[in-house]
């Protein structure tokens, strides 16, 4: 962890930030196991870096308070939108591939 969000290894390499869909993995992984005040605390930080129109790229430096990598980044994108189906309309996503619920269509 760094700067409340996760990296993608263990050693910072030169250059590199916070891998932003490893931070949403994160997230949906407190929700399925019921931490969800963690669970809020890293989707709010993740929701505060995205720009001024709503886009994320692939890492964040968090100590320059920068977007890093490829922009925009698709993989990002999904992992925020499961994140937050998984917050907001039980089951989501990461709990229907748990099969520790009944899988039910989001719609």
């Amino acid at each position: 962890m760094r700067g409340g969000l996760l990296m993608r290894r263990e050693k910072r390499h030169n250059g590199e930030g916070a891998f932003l869909p490893c931070s949403f993995w994160l997230a949906d992984y407190y929700e399925l196991t019921g931490r969800l005040r963690e669970l809020d605390r890293i989707l709010r930080k993740l929701l505060s870096i995205q720009n001024d129109v709503g886009l994320l790229s692939e890492e964040y430096d968090v100590d320059t308070r920068r977007l890093l990598g490829n922009f925009p980044q698709a993989l990002s994108h999904v992992a925020m939108l499961n994140t937050i189906i998984n917050r907001y309309s039980p089951p989501g996503p990461a709990r229907q591939r748990s099969g520790s619920s009944q899988a039910g269509g989001f719609f």
